[in-house]
């Protein structure tokens, strides 16, 4: 049964006097709902009555009941629970337990004619707000509206204390995953307050050690750090500064290193006058050497650049030297002064043509021929080249895997790589030592391979000699750097090691440490043996011919030396300096072009393009690419899989001849 009333002014509610034990009623306003279990009609309405002349009895749900009063409870909240102590088949008690059950958060206050200072603190005992006699009800009112208060306030506290638990939790397990740490130091005296687990790790010490000895915090930073550190700390501990931030090292009790960056601000309690200091501070080692290695990377890839341009014009002019060397040679008596003269500058040039190599394979410029080939088979190639070279004083020792597999490498280059390393190595141990070189099948992924390559060829040169300190592992494999004495060495051994094996799509790393020798460890991606590797086509037949060919190529002095070494061979010669001019002479020519020679790098139109262009004037036209290196991506894969004819510059006037007669009469 429902008895809506309407709430009366706020002046009307302290209208009842409040019973001495509870003092001034409190101020309660807006709607109340109520539900009301009482059997007794007459007393029911004493009690609504007594509620609506204090205003509190916007709704109220009357039930008589056992099963009106639990069926009540489930038809919405109420904001306080009115009930009786005696029913003909319910009690107080049962009552207060089911309303305790159904909704906890809701004040009950139990009300009885007669009722026993026993049962009065049973009912208490059991979650009742409060108990009234029904010979008392005029403290109801002020009974009603404490409850209700209580009861808002107990929420509103419970709510707050939930709200912070949460808070505290999601700043627990921010702290517990974060790989920043948190920190909370007190100041004068200085102790410290709490550390997140990021703080153990990056200091290597426990949270306990933290709080039982605040010096624990400046024991881990470095000594050569801690002065510059403390003095910020101090400025902003003392107000000197608005903030606290350094970036230092901090050592582990393991001797281990880390960068982290420590910032802060000081926080002042008004209260009691004390202050902390908190902050954050985060790990910046793997950050700052992945900033170096990017610097680095940097800086070869623009020497590398550098050194690609100077090489091929180099080569070229070593092109021109040595042919005309060679064309100087045929006709001169090898008794006479100027054929000695002419062979120095031929054997001088040979020597810049292979510090060029070096210059190309750093710089990764070097145009490659690769095929699969065995690690194993390499090595035992050069093996009596790399016993001659080492000495009497230095063994070497091979394991090689008779059961590896193969990898797709230009097989000179992979000879210039042991090589290399080989003489690195011979010339660490000056008394004598052992190389160890073993090949290997092992699992691996090169991350810059992308997927499918988790299967590698191992390429691993060991030696027993001096080792390097960091600072000079960190330059070996920069051009030119050199520990040797002036005049004992390029400095381009182990960059050209470097760029060769980046080139060929391998991943090469370096152990190595004072006394304890140098390992180096290369990994080349495992290939199919199925593919198919086209063998060296020699000519049995002479190298002169008839046929008209173009030679495309922007250094005058080295398109002269072909084209005098092709008329030698009585061949019909056209020139052009560049593609675009290469064209207008195809498409003016009278007789069919046979052949094309042309060097790769020009100004203008690119040889691909002149190449597909002349084709539409001449369909059965053959091509030659020229060039020391080059940055063209399709071609070097044509190159890889030998679908274009190339030489490679520098090249002796008998190399062309050859070259040209073995593309022309290719079937």
């Amino acid at each position: 049964m429902k008895l809506p009333t309407e709430p009366m002014e706020a002046s009307s509610l302290a209208a009842a006097s409040p019973d001495s034990a509870f003092g001034d009623a409190p101020l309660l306003t807006g709607p109340v709902r109520l539900l009301h279990l009482e059997d007794n009609p007459n007393d029911a309405e004493l009690i609504h009555d007594r509620l609506e002349v204090a205003g509190l009895a916007s709704e109220i749900i009357w039930v008589t009941n056992r099963r009106g009063f639990e069926d009540a409870l489930t038809q919405g909240a109420y904001q306080i629970i009115l009930c009786d102590f005696n029913l003909p088949d319910y009690d107080g008690i049962s009552a207060l337990s089911v309303a305790r059950e159904k909704q906890p958060d809701v004040p009950v206050i139990v009300i009885s004619g007669s009722l026993n200072e026993e049962e009065a603190v049973k009912c208490l005992h059991l979650g009742a707000t409060d108990y009234l006699l029904k010979q008392r009800l005029e403290r109801l009112p002020n009974a009603v509206r404490r409850a209700i208060i209580a009861s808002d306030e107990l929420r509103k506290r419970r709510q707050t204390e939930s709200e912070l638990r949460a808070s505290e939790e999601r700043f627990r397990l921010l702290a517990q995953h974060s790989r920043d740490g948190f920190w909370f130091v007190g100041l004068k005296p200085q102790r410290v307050l709490y550390v997140s687990p990021a703080v153990e790790t990056i200091w290597g010490r426990t949270a306990e050690e933290f709080y039982a000895d605040a010096d624990a915090w400046w024991d881990g930073i470095d000594p050569l750090d801690l002065p510059r550190v403390r003095a910020a700390w101090e400025a902003c501990a003392d107000g000197h500064s608005p903030r606290f931030e350094e970036e230092f090292r901090v050592i582990h009790p393991d001797g281990s290193v880390r960068l982290v960056v420590n910032a802060g601000t000081t926080i002042l309690d008004g209260e009691n006058g004390s202050a902390h200091m908190s902050g954050l501070v985060r790990d910046i080692t793997e950050r700052t050497q992945l900033e170096l290695e990017l610097r680095q990377s940097q800086k070869m890839e623009g020497i590398g650049q550098l050194a690609g341009g100077i090489a091929h014009d180099f080569n070229n002019l070593l092109t021109v030297i040595q042919g005309n060397s060679d064309l100087a040679l045929d006709g001169l008596d090898p008794s006479s002064p100027a054929h000695a003269d002419i062979c120095e500058i031929k054997r001088a040039a040979m020597s810049a043509a292979a510090l060029t190599k070096q210059l190309l394979a750093f710089g990764r410029r070097q145009v490659l021929q690769p095929r699969p080939i065995e690690l194993r088979a390499v090595t035992l190639e050069i093996q009596n080249m790399l016993s001659r070279l080492i000495g009497d004083n230095i063994e070497l020792v091979l394991n090689l895997d008779d059961a590896a597999g193969c990898v797709l490498a230009d097989p000179g280059q992979i000879e210039q790589v042991i090589i290399n390393l080989v003489v690195n190595a011979r010339d660490a141990m000056p008394d004598g030592g052992r190389i160890t070189i073993s090949t290997k099948t092992v699992p691996h992924h090169i991350k810059s391979a992308g997927a499918g390559t988790d299967v590698c060829e191992r390429l691993l040169v060991t030696d027993t000699g001096v080792g390097m300190d960091s600072a000079t592992r960190d330059r070996i494999f920069e051009p030119f750097f050199t520990t040797k004495p002036i005049g004992h060495g390029t400095g381009l051994g182990l960059s050209t090691v470097h760029g060769i094996v980046k080139q060929s799509g391998g991943e090469l790393h370096v152990a190595t440490a004072p006394g304890k020798g140098t390992s180096f460890t290369i990994y080349f991606p495992q290939v199919s043996t199925s593919a198919p590797v086209e063998p060296e086509r020699t000519s049995s037949r002479s190298a002169n011919g008839s046929e008209t060919i173009l030679v495309v190529e922007d250094q005058p002095a080295l398109r002269e030396l072909v084209r005098r070494v092709l008329e030698q061979k009585g061949y019909r010669v056209l020139e052009a300096p560049n593609g675009e001019q290469a064209v207008r002479v195809a498409e003016s020519s009278a007789r069919p072009i046979q052949l094309v020679i042309t060097d790769v790098v020009m100004p203008g139109m690119n040889a691909r393009a002149m190449a597909e262009r002349i084709r539409g004037v001449w369909p059965t036209v053959r091509v030659l690419y020229m060039s020391g290196y080059h940055d063209d991506d399709v071609m070097l894969q044509s190159l890889a899989t030998a679908k274009v004819d190339f030489l490679q510059k520098p090249f002796l006037p008998y190399d062309l001849a050859e070259k040209v007669r073995a593309v022309l009469e290719r079937a």
